[in-house]
């Protein structure tokens, strides 16, 4: 069997100036652009009673104590005395926001189109819309105007198997897999601009279409919430949980400090 021979195409100049350069410009635009109207659609955060934040930071507080256990900065008696106070607190419900519910609403299923509810799907529905719509209006636009085109050759070898992601909408089973269609490159430039987006700005960016997949999973949330009744956590049961683990990481626990005279020493050669 012969060795193929390497496949040599002569590209106008004109469609690096006029295909490649413009596409990578515009799927970068229009990164920018989600990452701005992103942040115009968020919402600003509701803010919560004074009971429910303090039922939160109850729950915050005992789980950095039990995670903290294995290599506690407190010392053996202060953790002991967090350790007790939490769970006496927990257990007696100290830290419990007041119930609203009265007799009979148990049997009586939650509203799922509540304000609530209504407005986390909003919020999920208007990310997924700032996400898709752009896709979709330049994929339909490269497929109208540019499809079949031949943009570049990658300079590094790649197997047959990078031919569907790199060569799709060339009708040519011979070309070599480096060849770089227009489609293709819409694709690449869509999931490898990380990179850019984060130098520009920030780590903490709406432009990246696997970070707005966030949307769809608060969105899914929500129908879970509609299909099984109200989305609401007991608080009383985790607290009753929590304290179980609290009990638990007493048997773990280990202070930072246990035997720091002798580790010291050792360092310096000195014992």
């Amino acid at each position: 069997m012969g060795v193929k021979a390497e496949q040599d195409l002569y590209l106008d100049p004109s469609i690096r100036d006029w295909v490649l350069i413009p596409i990578t410009l515009i799927m970068v635009l229009v990164g920018v652009l989600r990452h701005y109207v992103t942040l115009l659609l968020n919402s600003p955060p509701k803010k919560q009673p004074a009971a429910a934040v303090r039922e939160q930071r109850a729950m915050g507080r005992a789980a950095l104590l039990r995670a903290t256990a294995p290599l506690s900065p407190l010392p053996p008696a202060q953790y002991k005395s967090f350790s007790v106070s939490f769970a006496s607190a927990l257990s007696s419900g100290e830290y419990l926001k007041p119930s609203t519910k009265k007799e009979g609403d148990d049997a009586t299923p939650a509203n799922p189109f509540d304000n609530g509810q209504m407005d986390n799907m909003m919020e999920g529905m208007k990310k997924q819309g700032v996400m898709m719509v752009p896709n979709m209006i330049i994929m339909q636009y490269i497929n109208v105007f540019f499809s079949g085109f031949v943009l570049m050759r990658l300079p590094f070898p790649l197997t047959a198997g990078f031919k569907s992601l790199l060569s799709r909408d060339i009708p040519m089973p011979d070309l070599d897999v480096r060849w770089v269609s227009a489609l293709s490159w819409y694709f690449l430039n869509l999931f490898g601009l990380n990179g850019v987006f984060k130098l520009i700005l920030g780590s903490n960016n709406s432009a990246v279409d696997t970070r707005d997949m966030s949307a769809m999973s608060s969105l899914s949330g929500a129908g879970a919430g509609m299909m099984g009744g109200p989305g609401q956590p007991d608080m009383a049961k985790l607290f009753k949980n929590e304290v179980e683990n609290l009990a638990l990481a007493e048997g773990m626990y280990k202070w930072v400090g246990e035997g720091i005279e002798d580790r010291l020493l050792r360092s310096w050669n000195k014992l």
